[in-house]
């Protein structure tokens, strides 16, 4: 796991030159505290507080307590998780009944790694073969403080190291760390989402989701099992979500709404080792039709990752069919990225004669790329955007504007196949030579010495 950090990027033709973070951006999760101080409101004196016991130890499982806990707060009241307190959370649990409650986390929840148990107790849903340690539900749900869920990965981690999460043979499933179904209203500020063993959060089936001041971390202390699909925010189904602020450093996508979003507004993210801003994916299933419309995404600092900007659906034999439309990323500052601009219709990974046999059937349309600046990696050479749209899909009304992203190996070039209309800037088919010789010019950009010393 990369550490948010200055970066070093190579600058033409392989010499070193250091790019530095813009003034005034955190470096580290302390610092994006005191630029983005969680505000604790004032408390309504008529909510009633509820208090249950801590754990002893890390295997005193206070589930029951918890539990509870929400029955007693629920329908106005606040359950409180105190500051130096740690709650262990050691058997599934379902939340789906919650009526105006909040819950004031000031300390640490913590699941037990307990990894043949989870697989074999969590609860379960079908997309993606997902599982999880609790599931939420309900209506007018708060979680707000300045506490920890802890989501205990580093077991999970090393488990799975060298498997894949979309391999159809991997039977090593590990749970998303928050999980709602069927929520309507549900608020999460200031809380520390760490080291999770799978996706951090995944809502389904849900509307009026806000996410603000949060931090998103999964740091390994194992080099040879880094973290691995620890998305912070994933979705199904879902209408009317705003994510304020948030630092994010992880091993996968920093935001990736998957089929079915409508109405999303995210401001001001740090993202860090990541895969990127993620449409997508979408038209995994045969036969099912998925969506992403109306998204608007500003304000962000990519680094060290793989991609700045991302639209990714899927291709091959009994896939699904769908579009994704009217999406803006803007304000978006690259350091050390592959792509800053990146649409992939041959998603997953597929090699080229099988996508060419069985292309996406997703449409992209109404995509604007506005005011990217920064450098990529160069694993790419001198190509900072590709965009690549599948024959069996209309791509339309795409554009760039005051796109200034270059590469450390040379003058930048933007790729772009089966795009209906001009981008509003220079763009080549990577059949052409200068698409070819772009790709051709790799060159390695390198990171700086790191804030603190890494794990290993």
């Amino acid at each position: 796991m990369k550490s948010l950090a200055v970066v070093i990027l190579g600058a033409a033709f392989g010499a070193l030159a250091a790019i530095e973070l813009p003034a005034g951006v955190p470096r580290s999760l302390a610092e994006f505290r005191q630029k983005h101080p969680y505000q604790l409101q004032a408390r309504r004196p008529c909510r009633k507080i509820v208090k249950i016991r801590a754990s002893a130890n890390d295997t005193d499982d206070v589930a029951d307590e918890f539990l509870q806990g929400l029955h007693d707060a629920n329908y106005g009241g606040t359950l409180q998780l105190s500051k130096g307190q740690t709650f262990v959370i050691g058997k599934p649990l379902d939340l789906t009944f919650l009526d105006n409650v909040h819950v004031h986390l000031d300390g640490e929840i913590k699941f037990t790694n307990n990894t043949p148990y989870w697989q074999a107790n969590a609860f379960r849903h079908p997309f993606q073969n997902s599982i999880m340690f609790w599931k939420w539900g309900g209506k007018d749900i708060k979680i707000f403080g300045e506490g920890v869920l802890n989501g205990n990965g580093q077991r999970w981690w090393n488990e799975f190291a060298g498997l894949e999460i979309l391999d159809p043979t991997n039977a090593y499933l590990r749970p998303i760390l928050f999980y709602a179904e069927n929520a309507t209203g549900l608020a999460i500020e200031g809380i520390h989402l760490k080291d999770s063993p799978c996706w951090t959060t995944f809502f389904v089936t849900s509307k009026d989701i806000s996410l603000k001041d949060v931090a998103c971390t999964a740091e390994s202390n194992n080099a040879t099992a880094l973290p691995k699909n620890t998305d912070f925010f994933d979705s199904l189904n879902v209408e009317h979500v705003t994510v304020e602020r948030a630092w994010v450093n992880i091993g996968d996508d920093c935001f990736s709404p998957k089929s079915n979003a409508t109405d999303l507004y995210v401001n001001t993210m740090y993202c860090n080792g990541t895969h990127g801003q993620s449409m997508g994916s979408i038209g995994q299933y045969s036969g099912e039709k998925s969506f992403i419309r109306n998204v608007h995404i500003e304000n962000m600092w990519m680094l060290n990752g793989q991609h700045g900007a991302r639209l990714k659906s899927w291709a091959g034999q009994n896939v699904g069919y769908g579009f994704i439309d009217n999406v803006t990323f803007k304000n978006f500052w690259n350091a050390n990225n592959e792509y800053s601009a990146f649409l992939d219709s041959c998603y997953f990974n597929i090699n080229a004669t099988t996508c060419a046999a069985f292309p996406s059937q997703v449409n992209i349309t109404n995509v604007r790329f506005e005011n990217f600046t920064g450098s990529t990696s160069g694993k790419y050479g001198r190509a900072v955007a590709r965009l690549t749209c599948s024959p069996n899909a209309i791509c339309e009304n795409i554009s760039f504007k005051n796109f200034d992203v270059t590469s450390p190996c040379g003058p930048a070039v933007i790729i772009c196949d089966g795009i209906h209309g001009g981008i509003g800037t220079p763009c080549v088919n990577s059949t052409s030579p200068e698409a070819t010789a772009a790709l051709k010019a790799k060159c390695t950009a390198s990171m700086a010495t790191l804030p603190s010393a890494t794990p290993w």
